[in-house]
């Protein structure tokens, strides 16, 4: 079943958007999957910090 999808306003630099669409010229990925995909290591990156989330171990 694949995942709902909402829709986001985001503003990002003009480097930042440049760079994108290089990138999808060249591996014809859909910007949006970047970008969805740079949340996500933002997400994993954080994990800590979301509910339900602690570790069994302190970290300091």
């Amino acid at each position: 079943m694949a995942r709902k999808m909402i829709s986001t306003t985001v503003y990002i630099t003009q480097e930042q958007s440049e760079k994108l669409k290089l990138l999808n010229k060249k591996s014809k990925v859909p910007v949006a999957e970047y970008i969805r995909e740079g949340i996500d290591m933002v997400l994993e990156k954080h994990k800590q910090l979301l509910p339900g989330q602690m570790s069994l171990v302190d970290k300091g």
